[in-house]
C-alpha cells in the first residue's frame, strides 16, 4: 500500500509517516499542495491523507486534482458538519477530524485501500513465471517460489514491464518509499535474493548503470 501524507505541520506529518511505516505502508510526505501535486504526477498512491488548509495550493484544489487517481482521506481541524459535507462534496472519500486516534487513522486508510483494489488484478505470466497479485503467490515452471514482500513487489514491477528495461530509480520509487528507497544497496541486496530464489537459468538481466529487465 502506498500513501501520501499532505500536511503543512511538518512534525505531525513526519510522526504520522513514521507510524504508518510501522504498519508496512510505503509513505511519502508533502508539506504543501504544490509538492503534493508534483509527487502525484509521477507516483501512483492508493490513499492520500490530505489536510485542507495548505500553503501554495489549497487542499480543496489538491483534492479536485487527485480524487480521480487516489482515494482521499481529509485530515483537518475543521470538524463542523458543514465542513465534512463540503469536504466530501469535493470528492474526498473519508473525513477525519484532528485530534484523532492513530489506530482509527490506520483503519480508515486500510478500508480506503481495499476499496481502491477491490477489482482483482490480473495474473502475470512471463518466461515460465506465474505471479498472482491477489493471492501474492509465485511459481516458476509450476514450482512454488517463496518470496518476501519486497522481493514479490520487485518481481511484480519487472513482470509488468513485459521485457522492457526498468531503471533502478524507478524500482526504488515503486517498491520502496522515499524514506528507504534512497539507499541503492537495498535494491541490489533484494534483487540478489530474488534472482537466487527464482533459480537457474537466470531470468533477471542486470544492465549495468541502467537497471533491470525480465
Amino acid at each position: 500500500m502506498r500513501v501520501l501524507i499532505v500536511e503543512d505541520e511538518e512534525q505531525l506529518a513526519d510522526a504520522v509517516a513514521r507510524g504508518l511505516r510501522l504498519h508496512a505502508m510505503a509513505v511519502d510526505v508533502a508539506y504543501d499542495g504544490q509538492e503534493a501535486l508534483e509527487r502525484a504526477s509521477y507516483t501512483d498512491y492508493d490513499v492520500v491523507v490530505l489536510d485542507r488548509d495548505l500553503p501554495e495550493v489549497h487542499g480543496d484544489d489538491v483534492c479536485g486534482e487527485l480524487t480521480r487517481r487516489s482515494s482521499i482521506l481529509m485530515l483537518t481541524a475543521a470538524g463542523q458538519v458543514r465542513d465534512k459535507v463540503e469536504g466530501l462534496s469535493l470528492g474526498a472519500d473519508d473525513y477525519l477530524v484532528k485530534p484523532f486516534a492513530f489506530a482509527e487513522l490506520v483503519a480508515r486508510i486500510r478500508t480506503l485501500a481495499r476499496r481502491t483494489s477491490s477489482a482483482a488484478p490480473p495474473v502475470l505470466e512471463r518466461a515460465g513465471v506465474r505471479l498472482d497479485p491477489a493471492r501474492r503467490t509465485v511459481t516458476r515452471d509450476g514450482r512454488p517460489v517463496s518470496l518476501s514482500r519486497k522481493e514479490f513487489d520487485l518481481l511484480s514491477e519487472l513482470m509488468r514491464a513485459e521485457g522492457a528495461l526498468v531503471t533502478s530509480g524507478e524500482l526504488r520509487r515503486s517498491v520502496w518509499d522515499e524514506y528507504a528507497g534512497t539507499d541503492t544497496s537495498v535494491l541490489r541486496v533484494t534483487m540478489t535474493a530474488l534472482r537466487r530464489k527464482l533459480g537457474a537459468p537466470a531470468l533477471v538481466e542486470n544492465v549495468p548503470g541502467k537497471g533491470y529487465r525480465l
